[in-house]
């Protein structure tokens, strides 16, 4: 029986790669479902999986929208009759100042993405995880375990996310459906180059020092990895591990580590 993968924001970066690895890892035996609003390049992910021997259904989904979140589950259902793993990965970034953003419209728009889009989908998706015992993925961040400054919209929406799911994991607890949740630092991925800026336009650069940042190669296999072993938690860097336990214990110095995090060309406050 084939493995039912769905992966939203499967067109590019860490979606993508993620739907690569496991189609290499898994081969005929993964079937994978690739979402996002961009068909033309998931055709080309999908082309690289099928070569790996994976079945592929490509899906446009706009997850803002809550109908496209369920015709994606809907679709996936009537193709393959299950689900094993949906991986909400699809998310876009944002760096301004609070005090630089004039029109909040975008903030709701960013967490219609990143917050309600991934809760819409699990939704549709839960009697069918729940008859499978499958593996529900939370693709968060780092901005969603510490604030940042400069990603007061960012943070919300994965702070969000982590809440929802941390509460959702205890309630299907007897179930037998595990919850990851996926904390990946900078990865070197475009997604902050066309992340929101204070006037809700693509921002054209990072906000982030991005010296050091990890491959997103490493950070797929990181979150299939997790996901294999229905782990909990999967926060990806040294920084990150230490920055979650200093939080309790001096959280002045983790608000001095946020700032460093910054892009030294003026993105600092």
């Amino acid at each position: 029986m084939q493995k039912v993968i769905i992966i939203t924001g499967a067109s590019d970066g860490i979606g993508a790669e993620m739907a690569r690895q496991w189609a290499g890892r898994e081969g005929a035996q993964a079937a994978l479902v690739l979402a996002a609003r961009s068909v033309d390049k998931l055709e080309q992910v999908a082309a690289a999986c099928r070569e790996r021997g994976a079945t592929v259904l490509v899906r446009p989904c706009d997850i803002s929208v809550q109908a496209d979140c369920r015709a994606l589950i809907e679709a996936t259902v009537q193709a393959f009759g299950r689900i094993d793993v949906l991986v909400n990965n699809a998310g876009m970034s944002a760096h301004a100042l609070f005090e630089q953003v004039d029109d909040l419209g975008w903030y709701e728009t960013l967490m219609r993405i990143n917050h309600w889009g991934a809760v819409w989908c699990t939704q549709a998706a839960l009697p069918h995880l729940k008859a499978s015992r499958a593996r529900l993925v939370a693709v968060s961040s780092l901005a969603g375990l510490v604030g940042v400054p400069g990603r007061t919209a960012y943070s919300a929406t994965k702070f969000a996310m982590t809440g929802f799911f941390e509460a959702l994991r205890i309630e299907l607890a007897a179930s037998g459906v595990s919850v990851t949740i996926a904390y990946p630092g900078v990865v070197a991925t475009q997604i902050r180059y066309r992340g929101f800026d204070a006037q809700g336009q693509a921002a054209g650069r990072s906000g982030l020092d991005e010296r050091g940042a990890m491959s997103v190669e490493e950070c797929a296999r990181l979150i299939i990895d997790g996901t294999t072993r229905r782990q909990r938690d999967i926060v990806m860097t040294a920084q990150g591990k230490l920055g979650r336990w200093m939080k309790l214990l001096a959280p002045a110095l983790v608000d001095r580590m946020a700032l460093k995090a910054l892009n030294r060309e003026g993105a600092q406050p």
